[in-house]
């Protein structure tokens, strides 16, 4: 019984998995494969990873230590062990991080004249660019902020890059005569108080400068591909800031808080308006994390923590700017040196997808599976796009998770309401900082005529489906998309995702009554293929392991394969050991928390576990079964985590027709043969793969097949209208002949 595996020792903890998993992305800063650009922006990318590890996952294990909460997790750790371990590993990891930045980026760009130079290193020429540029664009938005006896520490909002400052007042001596000071009406002796006065404090003084968020971290100077820090440069003429004062230090720090969204939905009537509370309230959470560089000085650093709060193992001293996150704009800022930057990649369209043609006719006759980003989401876009100006068209239903900053899905839900069709849209405004975006969504959305509806008490949406009814010849017909990820037009270009266009009737029925259980009072008992979380998803997936072990005790090969982001379920991972133990071949796909450890002597190496970091980042979520001559194969929105299978809406749902089935299984298996961007699981820790005498990169593989798959297109259309060319000028020819007849023979 899969029970039996409930030790601690069987299972790794989920926020060191995270942190190892973070290593695992910095390390394709380190990889020759990738341009240098490229190289810089995953060091980026590590830095913005962290910081919302510390905003949410940290910061909800304060709180649970702060609590008394002595509970542990499935690797026998209680929280306040875990904050340890974290910031213990963490703090190693940003060694590594600023290793990497010193040694190895910063020398790699200057070899081709790329250059982050420090403000006092500058030429007379530059350094007058900077003065200038202080002046004219910084000084006038610049607020130095003062902490005194009058003033109480300002407020530091969470990620932002601040200074600070210590100085002391510029005195003038006196010269021993009082004059005539006017109190009220009479004239006494003294002198007329200055601003900023203290006499019970002469010593040094604090204040602190935010650096402008408007404007960008690099400041480019002219005519080449060199740069300074704006922090830096506000520390280099600050001094105008404070006249009559000298300055003895000075440094950028910054603070992560606990960003978390808490929302009590069993306590509001009011789902969106409990969130925005919630939005105003979460800016002035606990404080994280403290970042200062190594050489801060010890008078301000002492201000800094005993007026934020923060614990000593929640100081982090770097050996480099405060926040690298400003190389992942570093790439578009440089001119020139496109070989340093990945080459351009389009994705794939399939034309019967596009708007030149009908999409529904194109679904009744066959389903389309696409994997993004290597076939294009603007298919997606199209089916909605068309679903809106589509006179047949009389409903769409649609769950909205995370969407861009400018989508047109949004705007083409609008449009459809606005031409009379029934649009219901689901937007979960408790998508993790997507929520004042998907406020502000739900709010237009709204008032364009959509329904709107935010989601099921305590549980999150975040399935991704949407469904277009639509009166067709033969009467109504439902036509689905059903994906892995976010109707997201802008992520959609660097997230790998898959989804499935279909209007197979049972689909269409599980969909009709899932959209009704989100938004009336519906509880289906049961679904034909769908299967649905909260409790759906993971009594399918015990229903099919339990099959497999059937499969391999009676002495047949069994075979589960998993693709997802995350695996961190404890009641899953130890049927996965019941599984190998009885002999099921395991290949599983986890990009990122991996709890499940390999080297259990009971798991005889039937589990073997590969993570994938490349240019793209994975997040489809594929499941495989084979036996006794069968493949079965699904995609889901869920990842095999708590969050997912207990406490939100998710959806999985089979790939069946031939070909999209054939091509679902042949996407996982080149996934597995990856042997470049891979790393292989041994024990509780993962090791790089060698690529040996025959490398094999799957996403470079994918993305060659959408090449090639273009440019048969493009040669398929000029044979088309090279063919219609002469089809058209024969037949001006031919209609030009003169035919002869019975009559004109008898002329000759």
């Amino acid at each position: 019984m899969y029970k039996d595996f409930y030790q601690p020792k069987n299972y790794v903890n989920r926020e060191l998995s995270w942190i190892d998993f973070n290593g695992r992305v910095l390390d394709e800063a380190l990889d020759p494969h990738n341009p240098l650009l490229e190289q810089a922006n995953f060091v980026g990318i590590t830095q913005s990873n962290v910081d919302e590890f510390f905003m949410v996952r940290v910061a909800s294990l304060h709180k649970l230590s702060a609590a008394g909460v002595k509970t542990t997790d499935a690797s026998g750790m209680t929280p306040e062990e875990q904050l340890k371990a974290v910031n213990a590993k963490e703090h190693r990891m940003v060694e590594r991080r600023y290793q990497v930045y010193n040694e190895n980026i910063l020398p790699a760009l200057s070899n081709h004249d790329i250059k982050i130079i420090k403000e006092r290193d500058l030429d007379e020429k530059d350094y007058e660019f900077t003065r200038r540029y202080f002046n004219d664009e910084l000084l006038p938005v610049l607020t130095p902020m003062a902490d005194d006896a009058s003033r109480p520490f300002p407020f530091i909002n969470n990620g932002s890059l601040n200074v600070a400052v210590k100085l002391h007042r510029n005195v003038k001596k006196s010269n021993g005569n009082d004059g005539e000071v006017l109190e009220g009406d009479q004239e006494v002796q003294g002198q007329t108080p200055e601003p900023h006065e203290d006499r019970q404090d002469k010593g040094d003084k604090f204040a602190t400068i935010r650096v402008p968020s408007i404007y960008k971290r690099l400041v480019k100077l002219p005519e080449k591909n060199h740069f300074v820090l704006i922090d830096d440069l506000i520390q280099e003429f600050m001094n105008v800031l404070f006249p009559g004062y000298k300055i003895d230090a000075s440094g950028t720090y910054r603070v992560m808080r606990d960003m978390d969204l808490d929302v009590a939905e069993e306590d509001t009537s009011d789902l969106l308006r409990s969130v925005q509370h919630q939005l105003r309230a979460r800016e002035h959470g606990q404080v994280m994390r403290l970042e200062i560089g190594l050489n801060f000085d010890e008078w301000l650093e002492d201000r800094l923590i005993e007026n934020l709060g923060v614990a000593d193992d929640a100081i982090y001293r770097v050996d480099g700017p405060v926040d690298l996150s400003f190389l992942k704009k570093l790439s578009g800022m440089v001119t020139g040196h496109d070989d340093l930057r990945y080459p351009p990649f389009k994705p794939y369209l399939n034309p019967v997808l596009d708007m030149d043609h009908n999409i529904f006719n194109a679904i009744r006759q066959k389903d389309y599976l696409m994997q993004h980003p290597y076939d294009s989401f603007q298919s997606v876009v199209n089916f909605i796009h068309q679903a809106a100006v589509d006179e047949q068209t009389l409903a769409i239903k649609m769950t909205l998770y995370r969407v861009s900053g400018n989508s047109p899905i949004i705007k083409y839900l609008g449009m459809a309401a606005q031409r009379g069709k029934q649009v219901t849209v689901l937007v979960e405004v408790k998508a993790r900082f997507d929520e004042k975006n998907n406020v502000r969504w739900a709010r237009r959305l709204e008032r364009m005529g959509c329904h709107v509806i935010y989601g099921l008490a305590g549980l999150k949406t975040h399935c991704k489906l949407a469904l277009v009814i639509r009166r067709d010849e033969d009467g109504l017909r439902r036509y689905m998309h059903l994906g892995t990820g976010n109707y997201n037009d802008v992520t959609a270009n660097f997230y790998t995702d898959m989804g499935l266009l279909t209007c197979d009737y049972e689909l269409g029925i599980d969909m009709t009554n899932l959209f009704n259980m989100l938004s009336g009072f519906a509880r289906p008992k049961y679904f034909h293929k769908l299967h649905v979380s909260p409790n759906g998803i993971r009594d399918f997936i015990n229903e099919k392991i339990d099959q497999q072990i059937k499969i391999a005790q009676s002495g047949n090969p069994a075979l589960i394969g998993m693709k997802m982001n995350s695996l961190s379920d404890k009641q899953i991972i130890a049927h996965l050991y019941e599984a190998a133990a009885a002999g099921v071949e395991i290949h599983l796909i986890v990009r990122g928390i991996t709890c499940l450890r390999n080297d259990l002597p009971e798991l005889h190496g039937n589990i073997h576990v590969h993570s994938i970091v490349g240019r793209f980042l994975e997040h489809s979520r594929i499941y495989y079964f084979v036996g006794n001559g069968h493949e079965e194969i699904y995609l889901a929105s869920a990842d095999m985590m708590t969050r997912n299978l207990n406490r939100r809406v998710e959806e999985l749902y089979p790939v069946t027709e031939e070909d999209t089935k054939a091509r679902a299984i042949s996407i996982f298996k080149s996934m597995w043969k990856d042997n470049e961007k891979a790393w292989n699981l041994k024990g509780d820790h993962y090791v790089k793969m060698q690529p040996g005498d025959e490398p094999f990169n799957s996403q470079q593989f994918f993305m060659d097949e959408a090449t090639e798959l273009r440019k048969e297109e493009k040669h398929e259309r000029k044979n088309k209208k090279r063919f219609s060319n002469v089809f058209e000028t024969l037949t001006k020819h031919v209609s030009g002949l003169h035919l002869r007849t019975d009559d004109d023979t008898s002329k000759e």
